[in-house]
């Protein structure tokens, strides 16, 4: 945001809401600053796909509608957002990030989206993803249509996958949230490398009506805002059964804690900072020194379970049924990335006894973690071993991440809760991230436990030179 709103333009939730309804401004001139930026500079770090201004200037007039009249539909009211290019809505293009879908249309708002209109919110943009969610197997940035996600903090760096857009426009302050959907990182990368905080729900939190499916048992849709304050805020309204997605738990809607229990307790994944860049360790140890201050923290390891190899194998096998179609009209050949163009190939192969073993893995290692977790509040971890690569660079030059123990594919595969909230600075001026992960349907104590560290810290406050 720009202008005379405060915090040097990246006002929180709650501060934008007070200016709203003590009339310091309104939601139309938070529509256009937001449609402003997001044209100008979103376009410049490949952030978004599709300027929303028609749709975010009728939500703007009915939100300064209600405000006159005194209706109060909650903290989200007259708040401008971006939604990542794989949730529907009407009028616009939702391309998934592909190119030879860029004119594909829908007639219905996604569920989030739907949710987040009912409570106020403005649609201000699509934001860019890597194509298809990165199910293709991509190799490097240079892997959707609107070219390479670029970072804020160095444009020459990527902003992470496949929530590009969604990290990049929240840390450029060109909308005050976005909702991005994660199926093996895409939420926690890029939150992690653009220096925000990105929250993953449980499974089945969200509903996905309306987003495209990758993976229908490891797809889950969450925020990106500056703050787990913020990310509470949105999750609380976006939460909640839903009768058209049978996935969706049947229990009621997410509450936030805004404290976390008087005697906290975390875990420390053993291991996690050795072989990290150097700048990632001396930052997760300054974290634990911060979390020691109001938690108690004991080392434990994982269960000893394949749970990237389970994983792997359901997510590869439900996206090769999911796009099985898409791959036989020949569209696939016409993916950015060179390797995406094949990469889907070979999942066509997966036998379905690896299939049905991944998910007896699965049945097990759920009840192994919860276990582990039941004594604990969290664990905690580095986000990623290290910062943002070159925009220019292939993964494989880049990451070095064999043998690092981390909280993915556990986390993945047993669809449990986590965040990843800034902590500090690395190589280049880069932003690292510790990540939380909690019990199943522990969201709420997940995000209790981030905004006690964000309380004693500032890292969420800075801004990139933007």
């Amino acid at each position: 945001m720009s202008g005379n709103l405060p915090d040097n333009g990246f006002p929180d939730l709650d501060r934008l809401g007070a200016m709203l309804r003590g009339r310091e401004t309104t939601a139309a001139d938070l529509a256009r600053t937001a449609l402003a930026r997001l044209d100008t500079i979103g376009r410049d770090l490949n952030a978004l796909v599709t300027l929303t201004p028609e749709r975010a200037a009728a939500e703007a007039t009915a939100a300064d509608a209600d405000f006159a009249a005194g209706v109060d539909r909650g903290p989200l009211q007259g708040i401008p957002y971006g939604g990542k290019d794989l949730l529907a809505v009407p009028g616009y293009p939702t391309t998934w990030g592909a190119a030879p879908l860029r004119e594909q249309r829908f007639e219905r708002d996604a569920a989030v989206v739907e949710r987040l209109t009912n409570a106020g919110a403005m649609l201000a943009g699509k934001l860019a993803t890597v194509e298809i969610a990165g199910g293709f197997g991509y190799e490097q940035p240079n892997a959707a249509w609107t070219g390479p996600g670029r970072n804020p903090w160095n444009p020459e760096t990527w902003a992470g996958g496949s929530s590009s857009g969604s990290g990049a426009a929240v840390a450029a302050g060109l909308v005050p949230f976005a909702i991005g959907t994660e199926t093996w990182g895409s939420i926690t990368v890029p939150a992690a490398f653009c220096g925000v905080t990105g929250m993953r729900p449980t499974y089945g939190r969200v509903s996905r009506r309306g987003a495209m499916a990758l993976s229908w048992t490891m797809d889950k849709i969450g925020p990106i805002s500056r703050s787990a304050a913020d990310c509470a805020t949105v999750l609380a309204v976006i939460a909640g059964p839903d009768p058209a997605d049978p996935s969706t738990l049947h229990h009621p809607s997410f509450t936030p804690e805004r404290e976390p229990p008087a005697r906290v307790r975390l875990a420390v994944l053993r291991g996690s900072a050795n072989g990290v860049q150097p700048e990632v360790a001396a930052n997760f140890q300054a974290a634990l020194a911060v979390l020691a201050g109001f938690a108690e923290l004991t080392e434990v390891d994982l269960p000893s379970l394949p749970f990237e190899a389970a994983a792997t194998i359901l997510f590869q096998a439900e996206a090769a049924a999911a796009f099985e179609a898409f791959v036989d009209a020949g569209a696939s050949l016409a993916l950015t990335a060179p390797e995406d163009r094949i990469g889907m190939l070979d999942r066509f192969a997966i036998p379905a006894v690896d299939y049905l073993r991944a998910q007896r893995v699965r049945r097990i290692a759920g009840r192994a973690l919860d276990a582990m977790l039941a004594p604990f509040d969290g664990i905690v971890a580095p986000t990623q071993p290290h910062v943002a690569p070159p925009i220019g660079q292939p993964f494989r030059d880049f990451f070095d991440d064999a043998g690092i123990p981390n909280l993915g594919g556990a986390g993945h595969l047993s669809g449990l809760p986590a965040i990843t909230v800034p902590n500090g600075f690395g190589a280049g001026g880069l932003p690292t991230g510790l990540e939380i992960m909690g019990r199943a349907d522990a969201d709420a104590r997940v995000l209790a436990v981030a905004e006690a560290y964000q309380a004693r810290t500032d890292w969420h406050r800075r801004r990139p030179p933007v």
